[in-house]
């Protein structure tokens, strides 16, 4: 494109290095331009809409006016890069690199094991970059801060924030009662009593290694931008692209002549709001003002009245004036500072923050933005000027609705923003509640104050506001108005509570959902204002007013994020091991500090190579419908596109008999593949995928489970497994108790979305495809198979994968396939990086399920018989689902014994996005629904629940429902040990303590056994195979058919081929797996890939050192590059293959009998939670875990694999929420709909144990595979949740027999924690309106 005659030369620096760029596009975002334009790829797109913290970078600027640096984190998927003139970026690169220096904060970063996949951490590295750029000693609390907008899926977040807290500038233990002790520290600590003599080692990482910080090292900002930001104050900049024109005004005047001749022209300081309605809405703007560089917006001055803030004040500037304030001015005028606050310490991360203004926050009014309610509430006004002249309007309810006349005019800006001061008789207090604690909208915000007569308790003036309720901020003003005059008592509360349920108004058909909850947030946010100001007026005339009840003190406060601590603990290797065996040692990653340093390489961080295109591709916008016809004449007009392909444009097959890669002639889902765009640019591609029409015939859908099972849509045979006799068993039970449960599906979530990169080698019909998959031959084959041409000319090459959790088994070969169609038609290399959204749609989840179950028990605890029968939502194609309900059905008995059971199971055929793997593949909803009817046993003969898991829990010599033997020793050893390290009884009589004293917060512990399973129910799946070449240098290159994602595989395969072959592992590389050199890979999944493939590798390594022994024996003083050379010299091959055939399992259904798995995996969980009965908040204290892992070839990666699996597991029982439309439609595509945990949900205190002295015999080393097993511990928070409910439920006589759901959401705690406030509650009769979601499980 020809450049503008009127754009200016945009000039700014990456990493030290000058950029100018002559035609700078405005609608380009510094993500694609460090990715594409300078090919640093160490800047990861995750979301795209700034929501993972991913592409996080350092911005600094300098102030000529106030003469300071400024450094500050942001997320460069939505920062212009026209809005970067002047300013410095320092990206991961830039902070260090393995060919220059590592920093001390990437190092430590990866000797703490903070990585695992890596596709998160080099934004890690950034938040905390820019964090010690400004505070070189942070605290705790800045560290935590600085994270608050960065996702990891793999770690579980304790190792980045142990690797954080040796920059803190103050003690990260507790100093146990003064004495300088940590709590973990004490006596007893490490070793029980049945572990004493046993040699364990707690602590991965050794602190003394770290290299310490040198700010002198680091980037200096460059002086010719200081030198510019001086001369260019009083220059206007333009940028102009192809459709949109940015504009930088120097002046005040200018921007308001600018405002007039563009008045639909948005002001934008961060992008944060602007640059979404772009992404996600695909609102085009002609004309951009950024005026960042006004003074006047950016002013803070103390007045008479209040401060001013500059309406393009950032929001961390905003936090960090009103801590200032709030520390310097006399408490009474500060209780609106104080608000505001509250709030900004969990509004979106610190990389929105960083960028977002107070006056877009106040002027884009969402209703979920949780500071305008306060700024309301507080009388705040602003001061509007435009060409016309000044002039104030108060930020009241009616702006924040958009009401006409109090609204801003379109030719005029915010300058500025007056907080007033709050007075001595004024009350004000922010409330929120969000599906996460932090960087999470509000699914219901508030702000209250009341201001009474001087020295009484009656009301003056009294303001509420919500927000979460409509699409605006919302008052009730007429309850507020009809409450003047009242005594602030129990009286006016009851009548506060009527009034505002009369006001406003939520329709039972509100998008977003969760009506009955909102409603009841309305009056819990009311009552907790009404303590607050009690509790408020006994501190301010504690001679006047009572003092509030004790049990009613805990409604005050919220809960705090605290750094997390914790304690690993494994054994060590023997004294006689060779001390350059690597094997069990707590190895780094292999590619940790890759990971920390951006020079991991990831499909999507391949270069790009000529001639490439970029393809997008066309979803069915129904569930279920006749594909009528497919217009794209539309897409060819746009610029760039070159051609549109679809199902006829395959060669061979469209995909599989079971599912096809293009859609044909109907369409079975939403988001299903119809077509796909290729072009020159991405950008290019999507916009002409929009333009494709696609003209329907809709057909009924069928979506739930109950509508299946309605309508006898089943995918596969009913699977059954059945024990003993059941009827006998039932006749025998003292009590029968029978019931459901419905448990949610879950988002893999993966940072690294789906990627493919084909490259036609322009002969022979060869390919090289590039994919992120866990399931390299599957790749080849169905691309083969869609060529019509043979496997050994399609190569699929994986150097590693950014986390895939079985999400990227099935579907990644369906994508291959897709652009290997585009790359055959054109003759052109073809790029398909999935974005958020469509890789959230398209590839399915973990399935929902649904459960009943009718269980015979006697009085005292003992289950003598179980009848369950289970569903699952399989979606439109098989997939894996008859695999899981079968995994379902062969795992229903968790750890317990029950002499009559019976167990079936179906998979529900849907028109859904089909269901697919998932880390725990089918356990995780088997065995918490197992505990749910196990607990409601307890419940039933009043017992404690661990009481009754102990009575029927599974020990010594046993066997399974289907006759699998198995030694369930390690089982009873596990409960024992955790009851022990965990503290049980007494932590449980202090929980029992604090109940008793507190009404509206509650304390609950759970402690869950587990008898895990590892591997698959056939045995071909477990077979694997390596190749290991030994060079004439003595270097050693390893290649496998696992695939690294995160777990660990290659550290592990290189620790295995150390020990084999007796060298160093500086000696040993691993490149890449592919197709190539292992033919015919399995699937890496299952919990098995490492001892699998490490036995292949184990193999090869023994035939090749066995080759060596005779040269060695020769000479056996020499050196190993001695050896080599000498058995080159006598022509001694110096490659072999290795080969495992696999472990033997089989299953017959028709005899329901069967060695079903390679063997078991035993662990136990305690947790412990606070919960919030007036939000249903929660706070997950502490954690202890013991696990059977036998000798862990690497404890560090197995440790991080529990940890991460068990925080996955707390996402999936207690969080993450997949919504969907009574028409198919999945809401929740992105970070924005879609929480799952983050630094503030990980227990306060948290504990791995590994059991000691116990061996696997079957597997390497003797070791056993930790990948899953910690997914379904986090259902210990589940119940101790359900713990703290039961314990509410008991104090109000509440029914103690009631049905818990997954996940188990602050919506759910709420309202079954009932009390007043959720009686008074309109409802909503069902059948009468239609609902904005529906429960697919």
């Amino acid at each position: 494109m020809a450049c503008p005659p009127q754009s200016d030369e945009l000039i700014f620096f990456v990493n030290g290095r000058k950029m100018m760029e002559s035609c700078a596009d405005p609608e380009e975002v510094l993500l694609s331009y460090l990715r594409k334009g300078l090919c640093l790829t160490g800047t990861k797109k995750g979301c795209g809409i700034g929501g993972c913290g991913a592409c996080t970078v350092m911005i600094s600027t300098y102030d000529p006016v106030s003469k300071k640096i400024l450094h500050y984190p942001a997320n460069s998927c939505l920062l212009p890069i026209c809005s970067l003139h002047g300013t410095a970026v320092t990206t991961v690169e830039g902070v260090g690199s393995t060919k220059t220096r590592i920093h001390p904060i990437q190092e430590r970063l990866a000797k703490c094991h903070g990585s695992q996949c890596g596709f998160c951490t080099p934004g890690m590295v950034m938040s905390m970059y820019a964090l010690l750029r400004n505070h070189p000693e942070p605290s705790m609390e800045q560290i935590t801060a600085a994270l608050d907008g960065n996702l990891c899926r793999c770690t579980g977040y304790r190792p980045i924030i142990e690797s954080y807290k040796s920059f803190a500038g103050e003690p990260t233990c507790c100093q146990l009662r003064g004495t300088g002790q940590c709590c973990l520290d004490q006596e007893g600590g490490v070793s029980s009593s049945s572990d004493r003599g046993d040699r364990m080692r707690s602590g991965l990482c050794n602190p003394e290694e770290f290299q310490p910080a040198d700010p002198s090292q680091e980037f200096i900002f460059p002086p010719e931008l200081m030198r510019m930001a001086q001369e260019q104050q009083g220059r206007t900049l333009v940028f102009q692209g192809e459709r949109t024109m940015w504009i930088s005004p120097a002046s005040l005047r200018e921007l308001l002549e600018l405002k007039t001749k563009y008045p639909k022209a948005p002001v934008v300081v961060g992008n944060t709001s602007v640059g979404l309605d772009m992404k996600i809405g695909g609102v085009h703007h002609p004309v951009i003002l950024h005026p960042d560089r006004i003074s006047e917006l950016r002013i803070v001055n103390n007045t008479n009245n209040g401060l001013v803030i500059g309406a393009a004040c950032r929001l961390a500037q905003l936090r960090d004036i009103l801590m200032k304030a709030v520390s310097g001015l006399p408490e009474e005028k500060t209780k609106i500072f104080c608000a505001l606050l509250q709030q900004l310490r969990t509004l979106a991360g610190e990389q929105i923050r960083s960028l977002a203004s107070l006056g877009g926050h106040i002027v884009s009014r969402g209703s979920t933005w949780d500071l305008n309610p306060v700024l309301a509430v507080g009388n705040s006004v602003l001061n509007l000027t435009s060409t016309d002249g000044k002039r104030q309007i108060p930020l009241t309810d009616d702006f924040l609705s958009g009401c006409k006349n109090a609204d801003i005019k379109p030719n005029e800006i915010i300058v500025s923003v007056l907080i007033p001061y709050s007075k001595k008789d004024d009350f004000v207090s922010a409330f929120r509640q969000a599906e996460r604690r932090k960087n999470a909208l509000s699914i219901v915000n508030s702000a209250m104050r009341v201001l009474f007569k001087p020295g009484t308790n009656v009301i003056m003036d009294l303001n509420i506001l919500y927000g979460g309720i409509g699409s605006t901020t919302v008052s009730a003003r007429k309850s507020c108005q009809k409450l003047v005059g009242r005594q602030w008592n129990e009286h006016m509360l009851g009548e506060a509570c009527r009034l505002v349920l009369g006001e406003i108004f939520l329709s039972p058909s509100a998008p977003g959902g969760k009506v009955e909850y909102r409603r009841a947030l309305l009056v819990s946010f009311l009552f907790k204002f009404y303590l607050q100001v009690l509790h408020g007026l006994k501190i301010l005339d504690p001679s006047k007013y009572p003092d509030l009840p004790k049990k009613y003190m805990s409604a005050l406060g919220n809960f705090e994020c605290r750094p997390p601590q914790g304690r690993q603990v494994y054994q060590d290797v023997d004294p006689e091991q060779p001390p350059q065996d690597p094997v069990g040692h707590p190895i780094m990653h292999q590619s940790g500090v890759k990971h920390a340093t951006g020079e991991a390489v990831y499909c999507d961080d391949m270069h790009p190579i000529d001639g490439e295109l970029s393809l997008a591709v066309v979803k069915s916008s129904k569930a279920h419908a006749k594909i009528v016809s497919i217009d794209a004449s539309e897409a060819f007009k746009v610029p760039g596109v070159v051609d549109v392909v679809t199902a006829s444009d395959v060669p061979g097959e469209n995909g599989t008999k079971n599912e096809k890669a293009f859609a044909e002639e109907e369409v079975i889902c939403v988001g299903q593949i119809i077509c796909a765009v290729v072009a020159e640019s991405d950008i290019q591609a999507k916009r002409g995928a929009e333009k494709v029409k696609i003209q329907y015939e809709e057909l009924e859908p069928i979506l739930t489970i109950e509508d299946a099972i309605k309508h006898n849509s089943y995918i596969g045979k009913e699977k059954k497994v059945e024990k003993g006799n059941i009827e006998k068993g039932f006749n025998s039970a003292d009590e029968i108790i029978e019931g459901e449960m419905h448990i949610g599906g879950q988002e893999h979530f993966y940072l690294e979305p789906n990627s493919v990169l084909v490259v036609p080698r322009g002969e022979d019909n060869e390919m090289d495809v590039y994919s992120s998959t866990q399931y390299s031959s599957n790749v080849q084959e169905l691309v083969a198979s869609a060529l019509d041409i043979q496997s050994n000319k399609i190569m699929c090459h994986i150097k590693r994968v950014g986390g895939a959790f079985g999400g990227k088994i099935t579907k990644p070969s369906y994508f291959a396939v897709i652009a290997a169609v585009a790359a055959n038609k054109t003759g052109r290399p073809v790029r398909f990086i999935l974005e958020r959204h469509d890789d959230m749609l398209i590839v399915g989840n973990r399935h929902p399920f649904f459960g009943k179950y009718k269980v015979g028990f006697m009085n005292d605890g003992r289950i003598v018989a179980a009848d369950i029968q289970a569903y699952i939502n399989a979606g439109c194609t098989p997939d894996e689902s008859e695999m899981v309900i079968e995994f379902i059905v062969l795992k229903m008995d968790n750890a317990y014994k029950i002499p009559n059971f019976r167990v079936r199971g179906r998979a529900c055929k849907t028109h859904l996005p089909s269901n697919t793997a998932f880390r725990g593949f089918g356990f995780p909803q088997s065995g918490l629904f197992a505990e749910t009817w196990v607990t409601a046993v307890a419940t039933q003969t009043g017992l404690p629940p661990e009481q009754v898991r102990d009575m029927n829990m599974y020990e010594g010599l046993n066997v399974t429902p289907f006759k699998e033997q198995f030694d369930a020793t390690n089982l009873r050893k596990c409960w024992t040990e955790c009851l022990e390290k965990s503290e049980y009884y007494s932590r449980k009589t202090a929980a029992e303590e604090f109940n008793k004293q507190n009404y509206w917060k509650k304390k609950g512990i759970a402690i869950i056994p587990m008898k895990f399973t590892a591997g698959f129910n056939k045995t071909f799946y477990h077979q694997a195979a390596a190749l290991v070449h030994i060079y004439k240098d003595g270097s050693v290159l390893v290649t496998h058919g696992g695939v690294e994602l995160g777990q660990g595989i290659h550290t592990k395969m290189l620790q295995v081929a150390s020990r084999e072959l007796k060298v160093p592992l500086s000696y040993i590389h691993l490149c890449e797996t592919s197709t190539t050199t292992v033919p015919n890979a399995l699937i890496t999944a299952g919990s098995v890939g490492s001892e699998t493939n490490g036995k292949a590798v184990q193999d090869a390594c023994q035939i090749l050192r066995k080759r060596l022994e005779p040269i060695i024996q020769k000479n056996p003083e020499g050196k190993w590059e001695d050896w080599i050379k000498e058995a080159f010299q006598e022509s001694i091959s110096l490659s072999a293959t290795g080969y495992f055939k696999g472990y033997v399992t089989y299953m017959n259904w028709e005899k329901e009998e069967g060695h079903a798995f390679p063997y078991f995996i035993f662990g136990v969980a305690c947790s412990e939670v606070e919960i919030d009965c007036l939000t249903g908040d929660h706070q997950n204290i502490r954690t202890d875990i013991v696990m059977d892992a036998c000798f862990s070839i690497n404890p560090a990666v197995d440790i991080g694999q529990i940890e991460g699996g068990f925080i996955q597991g707390v996402g999936l029982f207690t969080m993450e929420e997949i919504k969907v439309s009574p028409e198919g439609k999945q809401y929740t595509l992105g970070p924005d709909t879609y929480k799952i945990p983050a630094v503030c949900d990980i227990p306060e205190q948290f504990n791995v144990y590994f059991l000691p002295n116990t061996r696997n015999p079957i597997a390497i080393y003797s070791s056993k595979g930790m990948g899953e097993a910690g997914v379904f511990l986090g259902s210990s928070v589940f119940f101790a949740i359900r713990d703290a409910i039961a314990s509410v439920r008991k104090e109000r006589g509440l029914p103690e027999n009631f049905t818990l759901n997954s996940p188990l959401t602050t919506e759910q705690i709420r309202m079954v924690c009932a009390d007043d406030f959720t009686e008074m509650i309109p409802r909503d009769k069902p059948g009468t309106y239609k609902p904005w979601d529906i429960e697919v499980a």
